[in-house]
């Protein structure tokens, strides 16, 4: 059976019953709905939430539209053309989900399901295309190249272990500053584990473990003996010797990975993504990059090697066959 059926189903069954209820009570739902939803979200969907809320209701009223609830597919619709072209289709169906979060918050039906705004958003998608902008690699050549070029500074030395950890792990940059001291786990051949506690595809911690090389924790080692860091304590923080011990910001992985190699183009996605280049050019299977990125589906890690997959098709190595003849 189709879930979405049992939710719609849900939805209507919610709906009949609070248009039944007294307002004192249909306030008294909304109220914890709200709540609720403060619990389930991350802080970061929540900011997202809020900061598109606010976007969305600065347009209406400059267009002269009515964003009380429930809006006017017809508004919602208008509001994808205009965003269409200046922002990525996967920003616009972000901010549909905002503003279907929006109404079921108030235990109203959506306007996003409208074949209007449907028909809206695949216009945008036909016009602009839908293609979604991959991170530039940064492959483990390049990254141990970096590493050699750095000193034993108390800088130096705190960014080799972010490099090191960047590119073994193949973790994103929430999951890297999220680290603790007791995570990194040894092993009897000098390598170790690192404990992801949770994730962007993790969010309720059913907890996953991820790669570190015998240098990388060599590397992460001399950091947490120089920074004096304890079981608790963060595992990547600030360089300063009398800074305050906490986690790292995300955005300060990136910026360690541009002025170590030089890049200004790369992110911290870089090394995932170069990560899976690597593989891909080693002829590592499909399934054993998955276990190593921690997808749980081919989509994702075929998007990110479909370059090096190209150069690896069929077609590439029948004309290196031929070319032989």
């Amino acid at each position: 059976m189709n879930r979405d059926f049992y939710r719609i189903d849900e939805r209507l069954a919610a709906a009949v019953q609070l248009a039944q209820n007294p307002t004192v009570s249909r306030e008294h739902v909304i109220e914890e709905y709200r709540r609720r939803s403060e619990a389930a979200f991350a802080p970061g969907t929540r900011r997202n939430y809020r900061q598109i809320k606010a976007t969305f209701c600065a347009w209406c009223e400059d267009q002269g539209f009515d964003a009380s609830l429930p809006i006017d597919p017809k508004v919602v619709a208008a509001y994808v053309d205009y965003l269409g072209g200046k922002v990525k289709s996967s920003t616009i169906e972000t901010r549909l989900w905002a503003i279907t979060e929006m109404h079921r918050a108030a235990f109203e039906a959506t306007p996003c399901r409208d074949r209007l705004v449907q028909l809206a958003l695949k216009a945008v998608k036909r016009r602009y295309g839908a293609a979604v902008r991959q991170a530039p690699p940064l492959g483990k050549k390049e990254v141990l190249k970096a590493i050699e070029s750095l000193g034993d500074s108390r800088l130096e030395q705190r960014d080799k272990a972010v490099l090191w950890i960047a590119t073994d792990s193949w973790c994103r940059s929430s999951e890297i500053v999220a680290f603790k001291v007791k995570d990194l786990i040894r092993q009897d051949d000098g390598s170790s584990l690192l404990y992801v506690t949770r994730s962007k595809t993790d969010p309720y911690g059913d907890g996953a473990y991820a790669f570190l090389s015998e240098a990388g924790t060599e590397s992460v080692l001399r950091w947490l003996e120089i920074a004096g860091l304890k079981s608790d304590d963060p595992m990547l923080t600030k360089s300063q010797p009398n800074s305050k011990v906490q986690h790292m910001d995300p955005a300060t992985i990136s910026r360690i990975l541009k002025r170590c190699t030089g890049r200004k183009d790369i992110s911290a996605h870089s090394t995932r993504v170069g990560g899976v280049h690597d593989a891909f050019r080693l002829r590592c299977d499909l399934s054993s990059i998955m276990v190593a990125g921690r997808w749980s589906s081919p989509e994702m890690p075929a998007r990110y090697g479909r370059r090096i997959l190209a150069s690896q098709s069929a077609a590439a190595q029948v004309s290196a066959a031929f070319s032989e003849v």
